[in-house]
């Protein structure tokens, strides 16, 4: 009886140790399932995180409170020309060239404090600049400040179709102030030259000739500065059509290549080019300018002038880029900001009328004109026109 007895206290302890077991094997079961579903929804929402990052259009820039750079996605990269993966960099490093970003970014960690639609004008690290709409607020964590998320856009086409259109009013009123006055100047100038013509030099004596002579040659020179001027500064009267610039290309080159091959270089024509609805008068005009101006570049500097207009079509934003470039001095980055400004130059006896009148017709157009040297050196004026959508 005893033994029966203790048999079955040991059955039923087994049985409750069994009981246990498949109690705690299944919570741990459960427990690990939940595991890995709670592993699972958080890998999920990282990648959909990571998603969003990488899909916005707008610049994202998380720095920690150690200014070293967490995330910067990749419409920010594009945005400040930064190739490769700048994550465990320290953001001096990573945005070196665009001080003025760094400077702000600062200005959050160090005050705790957001920085609220602040435009600035920053460097990148190819060379040129870049125009961007900037708020950093700082990351909290409670009471402690753990770093600082920046979001940016790129405002350059906004500020340069502001640019283009305080140019294109410029221009207006300038042709209203201007012609008035550069008439009665130039009538001025035609009377002096005419007085000036009655004077025979064969019957002056030898040493006033020179005096004559100077004064015919000045107004004459005055005469054409003034001609030039009323030109640029009058309205265009533009005829609308669409206009094939790959004719417009072969032909500034055609205008210069006998001269440049006279010399030991050559003028090529390459890429592809489009149609635009422009007047193909003033196109003409434009592309001959900046194609002499190349050519005028390498005399002066005594080289074998190497020109080169490329064409390229963006279908998709309705656009075409054409790009003269030559194998010049190229241009000095002080002067680069004021090449299209009337009546500046560079050159001995340029009249500074030339670019400016590029700009003119550029801007007429719709379209915009950057200047920047070329990899290999030189000059590399880019023209951007919107595409004919006829």
């Amino acid at each position: 009886m005893t033994e029966s007895v203790v048999i079955i206290g040991i059955v039923l302890i087994a049985v409750a140790l069994v009981t246990i077991v498949v109690y705690v094997a299944a919570r741990l079961v459960t427990a690990t399932r939940q595991q890995q579903a709670m592993r699972r929804r958080a890998e999920a929402s990282e990648r959909l995180s990571q998603q969003i990052i990488d899909s916005i259009t707008s610049g994202l820039l998380v720095v920690g409170e150690d200014r070293v750079v967490r995330t910067l996605n990749p419409a920010g990269r594009r945005m400040l020309g930064l190739a490769g993966r700048p994550e465990g960099h320290s953001m001096s490093e990573v945005l070196g060239t665009a001080t003025p970003l760094v400077a702000v970014v600062e200005e959050s960690l160090r005050s705790s404090r957001a920085v609220i639609r602040r435009t600035l004008q920053t460097g990148l690290p190819g060379g040129g600049t870049a125009h961007l709409g900037v708020t950093v607020s700082p990351i909290r964590d409670g009471l402690s400040q753990r770093g600082a998320i920046c979001l940016f856009s790129d405002l350059s086409d906004v500020v340069e179709l502001e640019e283009q259109l305080r140019f294109k009013d410029s221009l207006a009123r300038l042709g209203e102030l201007t012609a008035g006055i550069a008439h009665e100047f130039r009538n001025g100038l035609a009377t002096i030259h005419g007085y000036s013509r009655l004077l025979d030099l064969q019957k002056l004596p030898p040493d006033y000739k020179p005096f004559v002579q100077g004064i015919r040659d000045e107004t004459e020179a005055l005469r054409q500065v003034v001609t030039n001027f009323l030109n640029f500064a009058k309205p265009d009267e533009m005829t609308l059509s669409p206009v094939a610039l790959a004719g417009i290309a072969d032909r500034a080159a055609d205008e210069v290549r006998s001269e440049a091959v006279a010399r030991g270089g050559d003028v090529t024509v390459a890429g592809e080019f489009g149609t635009v609805q422009g007047d193909e008068v003033l196109l003409r005009q434009a592309f001959s300018n900046l194609v002499r101006n190349a050519l005028e570049a390498c005399r002066d500097a005594a080289i074998a002038p190497r020109i080169d207009i490329d064409g390229s079509v963006d279908r998709v934003q309705g656009m075409q880029q054409m790009t003269v470039s030559d194998n010049g001095p190229g241009v000095d980055a002080s002067v680069t900001a004021r090449m299209f400004r009337p009546f500046f130059t560079t050159k001995a006896k340029g009249t500074g009328l030339g670019l400016a009148l590029v700009q003119k017709i550029v801007v007429t157009h719709n379209g915009r004109v950057t200047v920047a040297n070329g990899e290999a050196g030189g000059a590399r004026i880019t023209v951007t026109l919107p595409l004919h959508q006829g």
